[in-house]
């Protein structure tokens, strides 16, 4: 098919990647060119200078940018894609962004006979570029019928969970484990190292059990190590945990745990830690002593 992508960050620039080793034709935009014209040399395809360039011609366009903000822009601005796309076509958004901003594209969209899906994704670095993200979807089940194939490329797990705006939500649920998940790896490395325990020989064992999860398995060790360049930035976990914390505010969802989680973070960025990946969390029990 003929696709357009929009964004060519440390995600979309490698699921970009396997949509055009996938045998796609993909032309590609990205507000700093010298990324784009990288990602050609890398993979081949077409650049654009604007998203609406890009999009011209597209059967699907695919968005994966930072925030709400970027996303109206590179949709809805003076070049955004919405403003080339032909009736019939599919507007695919990766963006983490608010649920809000997924129905607003998804109403705009509908208005042009354009079809529209809420589909951020999981995985991080790694999944993006071994291409077994998890995709959360929100929209019509005859614009994800058509969308399945092609975000196979780089989905292992891609599912449908309601109308406009349910994908947004999922990733939600998705980061309300994750802090929780690794706020309490954290405090585990941290007592383990208290005790006197070899952390590396208990997380060994202890990962098999009911214990276990993929951050204990795959950021145990770093963690011990004090390494936190592996991935999904504690700026752009903040990103997305205040948008979550927003949505509970207006449908009244208690999390505290979260929340409390979202102040250890900023104290992470205080720490000049922006940056590091998520697992930097236990760094923060580092500043105590």
């Amino acid at each position: 098919m003929k696709l357009a992508f929009i964004g060519l960050g440390t995600m979309g620039s490698p699921m970009a990647g396997h949509l055009q080793k996938s045998g796609h034709e993909v032309t590609v935009y990205n507000r700093t060119t010298a990324k784009a014209e990288k990602w050609v040399e890398t993979y081949g395809g077409a650049l654009a200078v604007t998203p609406a360039l890009a999009a011209k011609g597209a059967e699907i366009v695919i968005t994966c940018v930072g925030n709400d903000n970027d996303l109206r822009e590179v949709t809805r601005g003076s070049d955004g894609v919405l403003s080339e796309m032909a009736p019939g076509t599919l507007l695919i958004d990766h963006t983490t962004a608010s649920a809000e901003v997924a129905r607003e594209l998804s109403q705009v969209a509908t208005g042009q006979g354009i079809g529209f899906l809420d589909a951020p994704v999981s995985g991080g670095q790694a999944g993006a570029e071994n291409g077994a993200l998890s995709v959360m979807v929100g929209g019509d089940q005859a614009s994800y019928d058509i969308a399945e194939p092609v975000m196979q490329a780089y989905g292992k797990s891609i599912r449908l969970l309601g109308e406009a705006g349910s994908g947004q939500l999922a990733k939600m649920v998705n980061q309300i484990c994750i802090a929780g998940v690794v706020q309490g790896l954290s405090e585990a490395v941290h007592f383990a190292k208290q005790a006197g325990l070899d952390g590396e020989q208990v997380f060994d064992v202890i990962q098999h059990g009911a214990a276990g999860s993929w951050q204990m398995i795959n950021r145990h060790k770093t963690m011990i190590d004090d390494v936190f360049d592996y991935g999904f930035a504690v700026d752009w976990m903040r990103k997305d945990l205040g948008i979550t914390l927003d949505e509970a505010r207006r449908n009244g969802a208690q999390l505290p745990v979260t929340a409390l989680v979202d102040q250890f973070y900023a104290e992470v960025q205080s720490m000049g830690g922006g940056r590091w990946d998520t697992s930097s969390l236990v760094k923060r029990f580092d500043a105590d002593q």
